[in-house]
């Protein structure tokens, strides 16, 4: 039997539940998640290994309206995705079938004429009358390969989604190893958890305005534990006092959830240092922004 594989991009309006998607697919965490829209700030690679055939999945960033530097390279991002793959996979919310960017994703859809699987996402959360409804006016506006409900969350449909993405896979090489679950280095994805956290634990625009870095991660064999310092960046001396928090409590309750992930993603104990460092305006510095990876 020859070998199938495949470049799928994984695209839609903000916070729809992709990465969720994605992690759910993969059965491990390679993307964060948020309940605040445009958390995914870099295509990420998951890749899936099934039986004869493997799937390499691109989690882009949410396509909106770009107003700062680092919206416009989190948007040039994700649509670069849409030449980039063999085929795509767009997600919408049950919930939000009006998203106000649908209607450009799917004259974009048009316009480069891949092939692309709708998938409607947190059906959980909905009465049926209204997915049937979805479903008979998203197969007017665009020629899908198939509309395929299903719910990231509780895994309803994935299975079904995944066969459908081999069914549509060609002979071609096994891109990576079949033990390999992401291409970004542990360095990312230590970023990302930290990230994560900062998401999680802080309320409004701070979460946009900071970045983080990591600057070491060393293993300690005589303590049988890992090592990482790491860096956020703000880019105001205001959101270094919020981030810092009242007596160091905010940084403290941030580090301590990372450190339980990172734990748990390593399986072994980890130290984890962070400091906080004012980078004046680097969401909007284009200089600023590749150094910190974007």
């Amino acid at each position: 039997m020859n070998f199938l594989s495949g470049f799928t991009a994984i695209i839609g309006p903000p916070n729809v539940g992709k990465s969720t998607l994605l992690n759910r697919i993969l059965r491990t965490k390679v993307s964060i998640v948020s309940a605040k829209p445009q958390t995914t700030r870099n295509r990420i690679l998951g890749i899936y290994n099934g039986r004869g055939y493997q799937i390499v999945f691109m989690d882009t960033p949410g396509i909106h309206k770009t107003i700062t530097d680092l919206h416009k390279s989190m948007v040039q991002s994700a649509t670069a995705a849409f030449q980039e793959v063999d085929s795509l996979l767009l997600v919408i919310e049950m919930g939000k079938p009006n998203d106000p960017e649908i209607p450009s994703i799917v004259k974009g859809l048009k316009a480069i004429r891949k092939p692309c699987i709708l998938a409607i996402n947190k059906i959980d959360k909905g009465p049926k009358e209204q997915l049937l409804k979805i479903i008979d006016d998203f197969s007017r506006i665009h020629d899908f390969e198939a509309i395929m409900p299903v719910s990231a969350l509780n895994g309803d449909g994935i299975d079904t989604l995944i066969e459908e993405l081999r069914s549509r896979l060609h002979e071609g090489p096994q891109f990576f190893p079949a033990d390999m679950k992401t291409d970004k280095p542990e360095s990312f994805i230590v970023s990302e958890i930290i990230r994560e956290k900062i998401y999680l634990y802080l309320k409004k625009e701070l979460p946009y305005s900071s970045a983080v870095t990591v600057e070491k991660i060393e293993e300690v064999p005589e303590k049988e534990m890992l090592f990482i310092s790491g860096v956020i960046h703000v880019e105001t001396d205001s959101q270094k006092g919020i981030l810092i928090g009242s007596k160091g409590r905010m940084i403290k309750d941030i580090g301590h959830s990372a450190r339980l992930d990172l734990e748990k993603k390593f399986g072994v104990k980890v130290y984890l240092d962070l400091v906080v460092k004012v980078d004046k305006n680097w969401s909007r510095d284009p200089k600023a922004l590749r150094r910190l990876g974007y």
